[in-house]
């Protein structure tokens, strides 16, 4: 079985890219296939607390003033 080889590369000047793996042997016969890469995503520290457990967020201050008010008023049930 052959092994798959994947390597992320950058072009160089001239559209030039470089591969160099320790376990191909010199004289072997390489299929080799490119795509562009995907851009990278970014995302808010807001996006990435809503994707968190509990789905929780709060957008101003008063709503976690509000939300801490409702916890304690349970305790005192």
């Amino acid at each position: 079985m052959q092994k798959t080889l994947h390597v992320r590369a950058r072009v160089q000047l001239g559209g030039r890219i470089e591969i160099v793996d320790e376990g191909l042997s010199v004289g072997e016969d390489v299929d080799v296939v490119i795509s562009p890469a995907p851009p990278p995503t970014t995302r808010s520290a807001y996006q990435i607390i809503a994707e968190g457990p509990g789905k929780r967020s709060f957008k101003t201050a008063k709503d976690v003033d509000d939300y801490i008010k409702e916890e304690r008023a349970s305790w005192d049930r």
